[in-house]
């Protein structure tokens, strides 16, 4: 297949374009630093460093957007707030313009989104049917959604990724707590009640490429192992395979003092499973933490 990908130097978006790029695909990537992406990613694939030298679509059979700035690295002012969604939205809203001008348009727009779409909902059980609470990442992936999903017709049919938190050690939020824990110094945060949902980063990138490649997928999938822990299963399980232990706790009010309302990030609870998924039949590869964590920390 040709497939346009924007977002390919991030932690998703290297790996999956490894992947594909393996199974022989085309790859086209868009970067608005074209030579740094070439140092991460390589000479064997293409690269666009803007949208607007694109006229249309037609010439590639699937477009994989996972653009978005990291909603984890600083607190949400009203300008951080800004910055985030215009990150998503003005890519996404572009790419559907682009694929609804296009004569022969792409066979499948797969759109990133995230399960902050739900809103922190205590220890219910979230599917892709589950209504949303009204908070910041409600409307923040919410808008990001109904950008990509304009684009559906009969010619593109349209998967959107409702993710997780990916675990690697390659990037993301595993990599920043590896040193406190190594040092003994593991935490729980806040009660340690609230709900974490995440996935693997090798599961992740099989799911992509399972939507990808099933040509009956369309609409919202969770993109979450379906055995989500609390923190403090997941501080404990952390600590026991780093051999470390795990005595502190963080209280609630000292992460909202220092992150603010992004303090939600890890004080909300948020019980995803992948319903869709695994009605599609998609065998994860790492269904617990136990297994997801020892894997990655013997890379």
């Amino acid at each position: 297949m040709r497939i346009f990908i924007t977002g390919g130097t991030g932690l998703v978006g290297s790996r999956l374009i490894e992947t594909l790029a393996l199974q022989g695909h085309d790859i086209t990537v868009l970067s608005r630093d074209v030579e740094k992406a070439k140092l991460k990613l390589g000479n064997k694939i293409e690269y666009c460093a803007s949208l607007n030298t694109l006229q249309s679509l037609d010439e590639y059979d699937a477009i994989i957007n996972l653009a978005g700035e990291s909603i984890a690295g600083k607190r949400w002012t009203d300008q951080q707030k800004e910055c985030l969604s215009k990150s998503r939205w003005k890519i996404t809203e572009k790419l559907t313009q682009l694929i609804k001008v296009s004569e022969n348009p792409p066979e499948v727009y797969i759109s990133g989104s995230a399960i902050g779409y739900y809103g922190a909902q205590s220890d219910n059980i979230i599917t892709e049917d589950s209504v949303p609470y009204d908070e910041f990442t409600y409307h923040l992936c919410r808008q990001w959604e109904d950008y990509a999903l304009a684009a559906q017709s009969e010619q593109t049919r349209v998967c959107i990724l409702r993710t997780s938190v990916v675990l690697s050690l390659n990037g993301g939020m595993l990599p920043k707590l590896l040193l406190p824990f190594r040092w003994g110094l593991g935490s729980v945060m806040g009660t340690g009640k609230q709900y974490f949902s995440w996935v693997h980063l090798e599961d992740m990138v099989n799911i992509i490429v399972f939507l990808l490649n099933h040509n009956d997928t369309k609409g919202v999938f969770n993109i979450a192992s379906p055995n989500p822990v609390t923190n403090r299963q997941f501080s404990k399980v952390l600590a026991k395979q780093l051999n470390r232990p795990c005595f502190f706790r963080i209280p609630s009010f000292a992460i909202s003092l220092l992150m603010g309302e992004a303090s939600a990030l890890i004080l909300g609870s948020q019980r995803v499973v992948p319903q869709h998924l695994i009605k599609l039949g998609y065998k994860f590869r790492f269904e617990t933490i136990d297994d997801a964590l020892n894997d990655i920390l013997r890379e």
